[in-house]
């Protein structure tokens, strides 16, 4: 009897120091399908989905607080990806939201209307702008999401959003147009 008692209780201290080992070494931080919900986001910070960020949009999905389609600078690949991870239909964009456009943008600021209010620098949410009070800004294009959240607050419309310029580094080799009419090459 008295073994018996020994054995059940070295059997649970040991199955309690394996599961004890066992939720220390492997401990999951947070929510591992927010993560991947954010790694698919563009990270463009604009808010335009109605949360602060990407971070708290992915966190707000996956909660089932918020839609999948409310992110215009991702469109409708953003759309899909999230649909596939999360095993849900496609839905179109919500257009409430704004759209979405293919040709990526930046921000520009013209000098010479610039009169250094400095709201365009409180409104950027990813510190792409520079400048001080009372100076001409300077939006630095390689870190503008072009998320246009600059614009309307600038109150002598100083600030453009322009196309950005295509170099060498990310020039893609458009694909052929399809065409309904095409024949069959004949192998000879």
């Amino acid at each position: 009897m008295i073994a018996a008692i020994l054995v059940i209780g070295a059997l649970s201290a040991f199955f309690g120091l394996v599961l004890g080992y066992s939720a220390i070494r492997f401990k999951v931080e947070g929510n591992p399908i927010v993560d991947q919900i954010d790694a698919i986001l563009p990270q463009t910070q604009c808010g335009q989905c109605g949360f602060a960020g990407c971070r708290p949009y992915a966190e707000a999905i996956a909660s089932g607080e918020a839609d999948i389609n409310r992110c215009p600078p991702g469109g409708e690949a953003v759309i899909q990806n999230l649909a596939d991870l999360l095993g849900v239909d496609p839905k179109p964009l919500d257009e409430e939201r704004g759209e979405h456009k293919s040709q990526p943008e930046v921000a520009r600021v013209i000098e010479d209307y610039c009169i250094g209010c400095t709201k365009c620098l409180q409104a950027c949410p990813v510190d792409a702008i520079i400048g001080a009070a009372k100076q001409m800004h300077v939006v630095i294009a390689e870190e503008c999401t072009g998320c246009e959240l600059c614009v309307p607050v600038c109150p002598v419309d100083c600030i453009v959003m322009e196309p950005v310029e295509t170099t060498i580094d990310d020039w893609v080799w458009p694909l052929p147009e399809e065409t309904e009419s095409a024949e069959p090459v004949a192998a000879h």
